[in-house]
């Protein structure tokens, strides 16, 4: 709703509109079809328009992520959204509001909407342990009617079942984890919106980066120059400086004069006493220059306009030219030519070409080659023309694969998926364009991460299950999604990728520990109703029960854990069956402990229960010290608070049944045998643990 609000306020601006044969100021809400509007300088174009009149020089990297402006001239349509860099229009409206661009995108943001697969997994897992207990239940609610009963006994059977099977601890642990997660990730300069991205970003396996200020610094540079003969780069920089508007310059200007300035270049003699702004049609700029009483003309402009300029100049070598043009172009380049006319009569002489281009960010290629590490395949979805797309693909490490988005658009259905996986990225893409290859992806199975700077990002961020806005991300873009930087650069993704798959490794230990626990309480009470005729556990001692394991639970949320080197997935069949076998040893140690009780020590029913309270809360410990490493126990240390808290609940529950002040007691020898037994099988239950994770390919 947020992202939503931010894009419909971008709308809201006033502008010069012809009514009843006046110009006057209107909000642009009120703007229709067929309204002749004025356009200026620095002006957000409020409707996507038809220029009548004038040329203007666009910045559009907002809406398709274009670094090098748009030039737009009479006859040409200018998008909703676009800034005004020069010049300036009279143009006709022709669509608005939620029927631009613009307004489209607003729409897209609107219905966008990443699904969480692991919580769904995760509640599917929880419901089905609750039927198994209420199965469990109607069971023994049919046997204890058969041999009589009593309504409160049967009442009793039925809460003690339910208790060991609702998650009373699952809204606190997940909240923690998620908590953790983002508070991790904080401190590391991501802030996460959405909490449960931190969890669905664990299993990313395809990562979808925008170009413009994500993979680059949406900053124009000059990439190469070429020099012709007679002439150096720094009489190119000078000649094309005073060939720029000294007071309204666009983006080329800009980066020409900045560099002139780094350089130090001195101006000192020189002054621009006329100035000819770029012109659609000739596709040059002019400027003429006074130097010690003496006129020259500066032309700056397209190459093959430029070069048709000079074919008088003797030292004009044109297959030199045309054959840097062709390089700069086959690299992605934007080529800006320079020719210079010393007495003023039309002679002009070439004095070089400008190489222009956005750079990518130092840590771009250091950060792809590790996400490749991680499992992770990369793709780049931008507005940008083909040619410079495929350069900065192949130069980022992620590929030289890139399609035009037309060839994805122009396939079959079936065939989109296959052209996306086969595909590096796609290039000339527009919001809808993005939002659909996640979609697509998402469709087929995969989790995508989207990185994103601007609105045409918004939707794609919004949809992905982990939307990154960089930190010179727009407003509209960092509502829409469910993380972003605040520093500039990539490498946090990492971070964040990292972060997550250890959340994930606490999760699968959460439902491990759901699974076994009630695998083994339902085996047990089961068994022990047949056999004694009533709970092999008390009310109270289960109120007990879970109120410890409930602790413990939480604990699972901070522990210390060893994220996956690859994209993490619900291998159900294998978590499941390893969990189900863990959980019938647990029960099988349970009832070798009551066994051996009745057999030696002679103790009742009442004393059993309280046994078997403690032999459970024991377990408890053991089960979570096993299944929280996927390799053996030992493998790794668990965190200090995990176990202070198990080290104070068992000495508060020794003291409970050695004590008697709120349960009956029993034998401290009795205590002794149940940590051997309960050791003992820790041992070969870890073992059984470790070769099935590895059978199932879990660890």
């Amino acid at each position: 709703k947020k992202a939503v609000h931010l894009l419909k306020r971008q709308l809201e601006i006033e502008c010069p509109v012809l009514r009843d044969d006046k110009w006057e100021m209107v909000n642009s809400k009120t703007l229709v079809p067929g309204d002749v509007i004025k356009i200026k300088l620095g002006d957000l174009i409020p409707a996507d328009v038809y220029v009548l009149e004038g040329e203007m020089s666009l910045d559009v990297s907002s809406l398709t992520g274009e670094s090098l402006p748009r030039k737009v001239n009479k006859s040409s349509v200018a998008y909703s959204g676009s800034v005004v860099k020069s010049g300036g229009a009279t143009a006709l409206v022709i669509n608005t509001a939620k029927n631009t661009y613009f307004g489209k995108t607003v729409s897209l943001v609107q219905i966008a909407k990443p699904k969480s697969a692991q919580q769904d997994i995760m509640f599917q897992i929880v419901r089905h342990m609750m039927y198994l207990g209420i199965l469990a239940s109607i069971v023994l609610t049919v046997y204890a009617l058969i041999i009589h009963k009593e309504v409160v006994d049967i009442f009793s059977l039925i809460i003690v079942f339910l208790m060991s099977a609702v998650p009373v601890a699952l809204p606190a642990v997940m909240a923690i984890i998620q908590s953790v997660g983002a508070m991790k990730l904080s401190k590391k300069g991501v802030l996460i919106t959405r909490l449960e991205a931190v969890e669905d970003a664990a299993s990313i396996d395809v990562f979808c980066f925008d170009k413009t200020g994500t993979i680059t610094q949406n900053k124009l540079s000059i990439q190469d120059v070429y020099s012709a003969k007679g002439y150096t780069k720094n009489d190119l920089l000078i000649y094309g400086t005073l060939a720029s508007n000294q007071t309204e310059f666009d983006a080329i200007d800009e980066v020409i004069i900045a560099e002139t300035k780094r350089l130090s270049l001195s101006l000192e003699g020189y002054e621009q006493i006329e100035y000819l702004p770029f012109d659609p049609i000739n596709k040059k700029t002019e400027a003429k220059i006074s130097k010690n009483g003496k006129i020259i003309k500066i032309s700056k402009g397209s190459p093959q306009i430029i070069e048709n300029l000079c074919l008088n100049d003797p030292n004009f070598d044109k297959k030199s030219f045309d054959r840097n043009v062709a390089d700069f172009s086959k690299h992605g380049y934007r080529s800006i030519a320079v020719a210079i006319d010393l007495e003023g009569q039309g002679n002009y002489l070439m004095v070089g070409l400008l190489a222009l281009s956005d750079p990518i960010h130092e840590e771009t290629v250091e950060m792809i080659a590790k996400i490749k590490s991680f499992g992770i395949r990369p793709m780049m979805l931008t507005g940008d023309n083909l040619a410079i797309a495929k350069e900065i693909a192949k130069e980022a490490g992620i590929g030289e694969n890139i399609y035009p988005v037309d060839v994805l658009l122009n396939a079959l259905e079936e065939d989109r998926l296959k052209l996306i996986q086969n595909s590096d990225g796609f290039a000339e893409v527009y919001p809808e364009n993005k939002y659909e290859i996640i979609r697509i992806l998402q469709k087929a199975g995969h989790v995508v991460g989207m990185t994103g700077d601007g609105v045409n990002d918004s939707p794609a961020l919004k949809q992905a299950e982990l939307g990154v806005a960089v930190s010179s991300a727009s407003d509209v873009a960092k509502a829409s999604a469910s993380a972003v930087l605040t520093e500039s650069g990539l490498s946090e993704i990492l971070e964040t990728i990292i972060v997550s798959r250890g959340t994930f490794q606490r999760i699968m230990t959460w439902v491990m520990n759901k699974i076994t626990k009630v695998v083994e309480v339902v085996i047990l009470f089961t068994i022990g109703y047949f056999i004694f005729q009533d709970m092999i556990i008390s009310l109270l001692g289960m109120a007990l029960l879970v109120l410890a394991t409930d602790f413990v639970t939480i604990s699972i949320a901070t522990d210390n854990v060893r994220p996956f080197k690859e994209p993490n997935k619900w291998k159900m069949k294998g978590l499941v069956v390893t969990a189900l076998v863990i959980g019938l040893l647990f029960a099988l140690e349970d009832l070798l402990i009551a066994f051996i009780a009745l057999k030696f020590f002679q103790v009742d029913l009442i004393t059993l229960q309280t046994l078997m309270m403690f032999a459970l809360v024991l377990n408890t410990q053991i089960r979570i010290m096993t299944i929280r490493e996927r390799g053996f126990f030992f493998a790794s240390a668990p965190k200090w608070s995990l176990v202070l808290i198990s080290i104070v609940i068992l000495a508060i529950f020794i003291f409970i049944s050695l004590s008697g002040l709120i349960v009956p007691s029993f034998s401290p020898w009795l205590i002794l045998i149940t940590f051997g037994v309960g050791l003992l099988f820790m041992v070969f239950m870890d073992l059984i643990k470790y070769l099935m994770f590895k059978s199932f390919k879990i660890n």
